[in-house]
Order: C-alpha cells, then structure tokens, then sequence
C-alpha cells in the first residue's frame, strides 16, 4: 500500500491580521487552493480560514515536497493579493507548522480541529454554518477523499512511557 504523506499544516497572516476576514483574499485563497488541485501538485482533503491564519489537510502529489506545495499556495496568493494591489505588501509569517498525519484515527482528530476550529473561536455555533471551512458543504467540490494508505505510528510510538 501507498505512504501517500498527508499532513495538517497551519500558516499564520503576517503580524496575524485579520486576511481572511475579507470575502475577497477568502475567495482568492480557495481559488489559489483549487488551482494546485487542478494542477495536480496535490489533494486537499479539509480546509479552514480563520480570520488571521488557516489549517489545511493536504497530501502533495508524489513529484512534490510539501514545502514546495506551500510555496506554490502561500506564494500564488501573495503574488495575486500583492498585483490586485499593486503593491509588495508582507503577506505572511514565514514558514509554516506542519503534522504529519498517522493513520485514520489522526486524521479523523485533525479533520475534528479544522471544523471544529470556528466554534471554538466562538464566530459560528455549528461548524457547518461557518463559511470558510470544508464542515460547509457549499465546498466539497473542492475537496479530495483521504487516501488510502495512511501510514500509521509505530507501536512503540503509540504505547505511553511508564
């Protein structure tokens, strides 16, 4: 079976300003999401966009490092957001966090996070009303099923130290 490396990432808006919280860089920011799907550099399975970061559920395509996939996301938007503006405007923190995901059952614990990311933060009450996120069906069409293959943690890793 297939090690196909899905990760949950996190990236921060530069001096966490409030990006998202504008429809517009929303929408350009999905958009960027699904032009790297198209373009086959790799699978988004759940998304959120808070106001001032995001969290994504992403698995690069087997050509692509996961930091090459970021830099096509976080560098597509900001190149866009910046020529939209005709400016050179920091757009966000450097690098990105990242957890590689091991087996179902972490997946299943970030998929959780990312929806539940927006009632937590107290903007929506149900993950499902919260408009930038994959809990909304509104975003499906954009989302790539879990792949198979996950590869899950060691046994030792799993058993706690005495």
């Amino acid at each position: 079976m297939t090690d196909h490396r899905t990760f949950f990432v996190t990236s921060n808006a530069w001096e966490k300003r409030a990006l998202f919280g504008h429809r517009p860089n929303a929408e350009l920011f999905l958009q960027i999401l699904d032009e790297q799907r198209k373009l086959g550099r790799g699978y988004l399975h759940e998304f959120v966009l808070m106001p001032d970061h995001f969290h994504l559920l992403i698995t690069p395509a087997e050509k692509n490092s996961l930091e090459k996939l970021m830099q096509y996301i976080k560098g597509g938007f900001s190149f866009r957001y910046n020529r939209q503006r005709s400016a050179k405007l920091a757009v966000w923190q450097e690098g990105f966090t990242q957890h590689r995901i091991h087996g179902t059952d972490d997946y299943a614990r970030h998929r959780e996070y990312i929806h539940e990311n927006p009632v937590r933060a107290s903007l929506v009450e149900a993950a499902a009303h919260y408009e930038w996120s994959s809990a909304n069906a509104m975003w499906q069409h954009l989302l790539d099923p879990e792949l198979p293959g996950l590869k899950p943690l060691p046994r030792a890793v799993l058993v706690s130290p005495a």
